[in-house]
């Protein structure tokens, strides 16, 4: 009988979503420029050569793919509802949503909007360290499309047409990003050298010591956009 391999053990198990979530835990744990494909594979207990078989046009392959898992937020929700519910029997490779219609959403306009602004917000604030790699891509992948189909609806719903609508998405993404880095860079790293609180700064000088909830001043804050955007709505 032939021996079994760090390669050969493993690579029958591999899969692309795998590989995504794998590399999604160095990305959170030790940074974005910590991932390589070898230690990707290491990881794994595979050859870099199994990941490449997934990803052949390599590192640049796998951002997109994880830029699109990161962002997708029906995927997210799934999970988290799973995570509630707690795990069920059955294949755990499988996705119990893959070729199944999602069911439409009656909800009011902006109880959807609000829903996605939260679930995209949690979807960001979880893997962090994977935000420089939404920057620089398109969001044209069928996870993004899906979230701007959401919103164009929701707003036409509301009342808006034509720029108005694709003003309104832009703005509404814009601050739940915005939210996410404000909140993200809160928590960062302090700088060597940083500024010292005194007159020249009165206003933020008197304001210190004031503690900010990022979740209750994006839950408010998401409040006052949707209703400058549509307005009596």
């Amino acid at each position: 009988m032939a021996p079994v391999t760090r390669s050969s053990r493993n690579n029958a198990g591999l899969s692309t979503e795998r590989i995504i979530v794998e590399a999604l835990r160095i990305i959170d744990g030790q940074g974005l420029r910590r991932l390589t494909m070898r230690r990707l594979g290491d990881a794994m207990e595979v050859e870099a050569m199994a990941v490449y078989h997934h990803f052949p046009l390599g590192k640049e392959q796998l951002f997109e793919a994880i830029a699109e898992y990161v962002t997708d937020v029906h995927r997210a929700r799934a999970e988290t509802a799973e995570e509630a519910l707690g795990e069920e029997e059955g294949d755990p490779q499988g996705d119990p949503d893959e070729g199944a219609e999602e069911e439409p959403d009656d909800r009011p306009w902006d109880e959807r909007l609000r829903s996605w602004a939260h679930d995209y917000r949690a979807a960001l604030l979880k893997h962090s360290g994977a935000l420089p790699l939404l920057i620089n891509r398109r969001p044209d992948t069928e996870a993004a499309v899906r979230s701007l189909e959401l919103q164009y609806a929701a707003f036409s719903e509301a009342g808006l047409e034509g720029r108005d609508v694709v003003n309104a998405a832009a703005a509404l993404e814009s601050y739940v990003t915005g939210a996410v880095v404000h909140e993200v860079r809160a928590g960062g790293l302090e700088s060597p050298h940083p500024t010292r609180l005194d007159g020249r700064f009165p206003t933020v000088t008197g304001l210190r010591h004031t503690e900010l909830d990022h979740g209750q001043a994006f839950a408010e804050g998401l409040e006052k956009l949707l209703k400058a955007l549509v307005p009596g709505g």
